[in-house]
């Protein structure tokens, strides 16, 4: 659990947990490719790839032919506040702002009264290059100032917040605007002038723990959905080889549609398919006939104060196993499920299943959008949390071990199917 937390602690942004990824694949003998340039993969090889700095995909080949691949996608996004490009407001009375938008659907009332900083990156103006460079301010920077409740008296009334007012970070006093644009600097190592660009992002400074009376939960920032990114992970570093390409998928923009290049709606997952089997001489179309996919991304549990909002015979429960997804916001069919629930059951891993209430909408994810890129059978699953889309959300401890079992598991299984009939070697 220390090593979640720690991964968690170490990405505070989208770029940040790639990075982490990708330094220690290069330490686990993969080699780093670029999507700008020709690639040569050897049976045996291992591999990793980026895009936008955010988004990463990592594989292996096997020492002879390949029959499909076994990808698991996760994301690297959370909701948030994106920082703007004029960033700083002055005043009123004295006081120094920091002018951001809302990033996703998140809980709002859990960001006020929290120590925050910035993380991200900055384009930067090296000679005649333009490098990336990642930032984080260590320090505690920034608040969203709660109003008291002498001030606002329906503030425990179902209040409703308004983004452009109730929650603009307070940074300063006193001060004049280009403070905040000089501290961006100072941290990327660069000069004001040199910064051409930035994505960043407001990071909760609280570091996750692990509590309860038999310490029982984990609750950190961006357990949605850093937590499936990480069991995903160790699950596909310490699985056996086999007649299978296993592919580990960290997508990002998840939480506002992954309508980018480097979302599951834009064409990574595909180019890499059709890359490998160009590469490798083998038939896309047959490949992925017996490829599968794990969309893996957080689920509900029952909440303990409001149980009535679960569904009335499907209840995760935290510390209850992997929570298979379904519904029509959902990739799960039968199939998908079968073969599924057959993996966790040879690697003694409990299965849950969600569905939403019949009469509430739920989110979505990931799963049916990489589908329309690359159609493989692919199910939808999550580890059960409480507070979802909070900026502190609370999990079991042993759901994490379960998905590192189950996916070890997976990516050392070889899925062939014909006619409706699936094996697993």
């Amino acid at each position: 659990m220390n090593d979640l937390l720690t991964f968690i602690d170490r990405s505070p942004s989208p770029f940040h947990a790639v990075d982490n990824l990708c330094r220690e694949l290069a330490e686990a003998g993969y080699t780093r490719l670029s999507e700008s340039s020709s690639w040569q993969l050897a049976h045996g090889g291992k591999y990793f790839v980026t895009r936008n700095g955010s988004a990463l995909l990592a594989f292996r080949i096997p020492r002879a032919g390949f029959t499909g691949f076994l990808f698991s996608a996760s994301h690297s996004d959370a909701p948030t506040f994106r920082v703007k490009e004029n960033a700083e407001m002055a005043g009123p009375d004295g006081y120094l702002r920091l002018n951001t938008e809302g990033y996703g659907g998140m809980l709002c009332a859990p960001w006020l009264d929290r120590p925050l900083t910035v993380a991200g990156r900055v384009l930067v103006q090296a000679g005649d290059a333009i490098e990336t460079r990642l930032v984080y301010v260590d320090r505690d920077l920034l608040m969203i100032p709660n109003v008291a409740i002498h001030m606002n008296r329906d503030a425990n009334n179902g209040y409703k917040y308004d983004r452009k007012s109730d929650m603009v970070p307070l940074l300063g006093l006193g001060k004049d605007t280009g403070a905040f644009r000089a501290l961006i600097a100072q941290t990327a190592g660069c000069t004001e002038a040199d910064i051409l660009g930035w994505d960043l992002v407001l990071a909760p400074r609280e570091k996750g723990l692990v509590w309860g009376l038999d310490n029982e939960f984990v609750s950190s920032p961006r357990l949605d959905d850093l937590q499936c990114a990480y069991g995903c992970f160790r699950g596909f570093l310490a699985a056996k080889d086999s007649d299978s390409i296993p592919v580990f998928a960290l997508l990002d923009n998840e939480e506002v549609g992954s309508l980018t290049k480097q979302g599951a709606d834009g064409t990574f997952l595909s180019d890499l398919v059709d890359r490998i089997c160009a590469a490798l001489g083998k038939d896309r179309a047959t490949a992925v006939a017996n490829s599968f996919l794990v969309s893996a991304d957080n689920a509900h549990a029952v909440h303990p104060n409001h149980p009535e909002y679960a569904d009335p015979t499907h209840r995760p429960v935290m510390n209850g196993g992997i929570v298979i997804k379904h519904g029509t916001r959902y990739a799960t069919d039968a199939a998908a499920q079968a073969v599924f629930t057959a993996l966790c059951r040879q690697a003694d891993v409990p299965v849950q299943h969600f569905f939403n209430r019949s009469d509430m909408a739920g989110g979505s994810t990931l799963g049916n959008i990489a589908n329309a890129h690359v159609s493989m059978n692919t199910v939808d699953i999550g580890l059960p949390q409480l507070a979802m889309h909070s900026c502190f959300e609370t999990a079991g401890v042993k759901d994490t071990d379960y998905l590192v079992k189950a996916m070890t598991a997976f990516y050392g299984a070889c899925l062939r199917e014909e006619n409706g009939r699936f094996t697993l070697a």
